[in-house]
């Protein structure tokens, strides 16, 4: 049995089709009715100008032709080809509005798409493959989009047609009428028993898409790692495995999807023949030449819009998965935000308090129980104990990536669930143990930290932290090209680039989340000095497990069981040999 992952897990595929999608799309073509209005005026008047030229026909046949009338043809003629010529124009016209409107709604749905996604919490991607966010923002929303502009205007303008074709049909022969509008129940039948299936089908495809995209992303990001554990075949297997699933996905969906097509090519070739037998048995004069030849032309042509419907309806099907998983985005809960009465932090000293604070990532588990202390400004904290004991949790509800589910977090006395959060994160800096580099320069990815930084400023901060030695050796120094998440540069360097992206920031409050991890222990000396300046005078909250480099800690809070069991500067720990005695000492043996 082949092995299973977590992208061989579909989402629900059963909710229920709901028309608030639908209704909420049309909040996107409202934006653009007068373009949308435009084109479709276009489409109706160049849809009735081709609609003509059968009567044209019909008469020419009927009258000019049997009474030789050349000058009646000519003009006829002229009529005709104007017609032709001016229809062309006008879907030229038609089809500049809505590659336009497209292209608008693409924007904007991407935008309020993306927009949203930079709010939504730390839980929504670490519980989603990054591949699967991806898909819908990009290949969803360029699906979505066409449906909602050619799409909605095409539907429109094919019932239109049909009216049109009707109404002149009628106005040609109503016996002969009745004979193309016979088969119309009969095709109703078919698309309404296949309309379940379909929108099951259509879902299929939207999850064993997202499910290949996802595993290549994620294959793709961590290539090097399936190189170093020869992992190539194994993963070769699961992208088939997905591919294969996909592409039966995709066949499947179109066999039914295809099912419509037929129905109408194959009612249409019986109406068209019913449509001649019965133009012979009433044949001329209660049915002349003309007549007949014209309804063949205009029961070729009722046919056609209803084909395109079936091709419309179809990618309707589909689009509705879609439109689904967008907005099921869009409606993720933003689960940390301003209270409507929030007010700007002033400038602070970086006194922090937290008072009985309680967490737990789920209602199941505490992380922290009832946690208080106090951070007088200026002072430098290391937090240390056990991995998940909640050190790095700790900084994450300082910092509002989380909301403390019980007791208070105070900053120079203010709530910090009060205040706005632009304010809050505005006035901290955050040195994560993951440094994550963009793609983009050197100096861009500093100036990250503070986007009105000149380039002294910049240069400034590489230096606290060396990061210039490096960079001075690059060939375009600052301006040097990164490729993304820093491919030419080692950990260590894009730890210590992240550093200066967090020295740049000013911040008053400092928060080093396993900072110096990744970087040598001669550079990791060296930044020790050049950062020792920046500890002064702000309150900063060191997390390392390697406890050597926080010594010169003002204050070491050993966390343990939800709370602090220790408290004290590194000589005040060592001479109660507690916990922080035994680490300590164990690491030391550890040399």
């Amino acid at each position: 049995m082949a092995q299973r992952n977590k992208y061989d897990i579909d989402e629900r595929l059963e909710s229920p089709f709901s028309m608030k999608h639908l209704r909420r799309s049309f909040f996107y073509i409202r934006r653009h009715k007068k373009k949308m209005s435009l084109a479709f005026a276009a489409s109706a008047a160049s849809s009735a100008l081709s609609l003509s030229i059968p009567l044209m026909m019909a008469h020419a046949l009927d009258v000019s032709v049997p009474n030789r009338d050349v000058r009646e043809l000519g003009i006829l003629a002229v009529f005709a080809a104007v017609a032709i010529i001016a229809s062309i124009f006008l879907n030229r016209l038609r089809a500049k509005y809505m590659t336009e409107v497209g292209q608008d709604i693409i924007f904007e749905i991407r935008s309020e798409l993306f927009s949203h996604m930079q709010e939504l919490p730390f839980s929504y991607y670490d519980n989603r493959p990054h591949g699967k966010i991806l898909v819908r923002v990009v290949q969803y929303v360029n699906s979505v989009s066409n449906m909602l502009s050619n799409g909605i205007i095409d539907f429109i303008l094919e019932i239109v047609n049909i009216l049109f074709i009707i109404i002149f049909m009628l106005l040609t022969s109503v016996k002969l009428s009745l004979v193309v509008l016979a088969g119309l129940p009969v095709l109703f039948l078919v698309f309404f028993s296949i309309k379940p299936a379909q929108r099951r089908a259509w879902q299929s495809v939207s999850n064993k898409n997202s499910n290949l995209n996802a595993y290549a992303a994620e294959s793709i990001n961590g290539m090097r790692i399936t190189q170093i554990f020869t992992r190539e075949k194994k993963n070769e297997e699961i992208f088939e495995r997905l591919s294969m699933d996909a592409r039966r996905a995709h066949f499947r969906a179109g066999l039914i999807a295809n099912l419509g097509g037929p129905a109408v090519e194959n009612i249409s070739q019986v109406i068209f023949g019913a449509l001649y037998l019965a133009g012979v048995l009433w044949s001329y004069p209660a049915v002349s030449f003309g007549v007949i030849f014209a309804m063949g032309g205009y029961s070729w042509r009722f046919w056609q819009p209803i084909n395109r419907l079936a091709a419309i309806y179809n990618d309707f099907m589909n689009t509705i998965a879609y439109l689904e998983r967008i907005f099921e985005t869009m409606d993720e809960p933003v689960q940390i935000t301003d209270a409507p009465d929030a007010y700007e932090l002033p400038e602070v000293r970086g006194r922090v308090e937290f008072e009985s604070v309680t967490f737990g990532y789920d209602e199941h588990t505490r992380v922290l129980e009832k946690l208080s202390f106090t951070v007088e400004p200026g002072m430098s904290v290391a937090l240390v104990g056990p991995t998940g004991a909640g050190k790095t949790t700790i900084v994450n509800l300082l910092s509002r990536f989380y909301d403390a589910q019980g007791g208070r977090i105070l900053i120079d006395g203010h709530d910090i669930s009060k205040v706005k959060l632009s304010s809050l994160r505005g006035q901290m800096g955050i040195m994560l143990q993951d440094s994550f580099i963009f793609s983009g320069t050197v100096a861009e990815n500093i100036r990250y930290g503070n986007l009105g930084a000149t380039q002294d400023e910049i240069e400034n901060a590489a230096r606290v932290v060396h990061v210039d030695e490096f960079v001075e050796k690059m060939e375009d120094r600052y301006e040097t090209e990164i490729k993304e998440n820093g491919g030419r540069l080692s950990q260590g360097q894009k730890q210590l680039l992240a550093f200066a992206r967090t020295v740049i920031a000013d911040p008053k409050i400092l928060i080093l989340d396993e900072a110096t991890s990744s970087i040598d222990t001669k550079t990791e000396k060296y930044v020790q000095e050049g950062i020792s300046h920046l500890l002064s005078g702000r309150t900063s909250f060191i997390i390392a497990h390697r406890l050597s480099t926080v010594r010169e800690c003002d204050r070491i809070m050993y966390i343990k069981d939800g709370g602090i069991t220790e408290s004290g500067s590194h000589d005040e720990l060592m001479e109660k040999r507690g916990d922080y005695y035994a680490m300590y000492t164990s690491q030391l043996m550890d040399l």
